[in-house]
């Protein structure tokens, strides 16, 4: 049986922000696609030097936020015009101001509800387990060092060409991550 794991991807390991950006543009140029970074930080422009999509946060918050504050109305009309109808002052039973409340309150907790589930859906979380987890010094991704990854699944992935773009680009470390 053989005890040699198969390439996951090959990960470049940067003293800075700069550095980080410049290798990412610098792949993505040589015709690499799926890169990956990890950062302490937000880095400027990193997300567009990636190529990254729009994680379509927002949609997820308006329907959310529709299906709260509609939920909120119907209960409240149902509980008041059709299931128990009381005569208050001789305002009609489905007088809707008096819903404004809390329709507005179950709209802010279904948008949030549904930005955190779309949130965890987009992000792949909760992620126990990833190969990179066991790179060397990947620890150090949330203190003070910054990591590209290039991932065993893009199209030009080849890995003697992705350590030579790699080592072209001066990182302190290069490692090879094993499934």
């Amino acid at each position: 049986m053989s005890s040699v794991r198969p390439t996951h991807s090959l990960m470049a390991e940067f003293d800075g922000a700069d550095a980080l950006l410049t290798a990412a543009r610098s792949l993505r140029a040589a015709g690499f696609r799926r890169l990956e970074a990890y950062a302490p930080f937000d880095v400027p422009g990193l997300a567009e030097a990636l190529a990254l999509r729009p994680a379509g946060i927002a949609p997820a918050c308006l329907l959310g936020s529709l299906l709260g504050g509609a939920g909120g109305f119907f209960m409240q009309w149902w509980a008041v015009a059709r299931s128990y109808p009381v005569d208050v002052g001789g305002r009609p039973a489905n007088s809707w101001p008096m819903f404004v409340p809390v329709s507005f309150s179950l709209a802010v907790l279904g948008g949030a509800l549904f930005v955190l589930a779309a949130m965890l859906w987009r992000a792949r979380l909760p992620k126990l387990y990833h190969p990179i987890f066991d790179a060397p010094d990947f620890g150090r991704a949330a203190r003070d060092r910054f990591f590209l990854v290039v991932r065993g699944d893009d199209p030009a992935f080849d890995p003697m060409r992705v350590r030579e773009a790699l080592d072209a680009l001066r990182p302190l470390a290069t490692c090879e991550v094993a499934t």
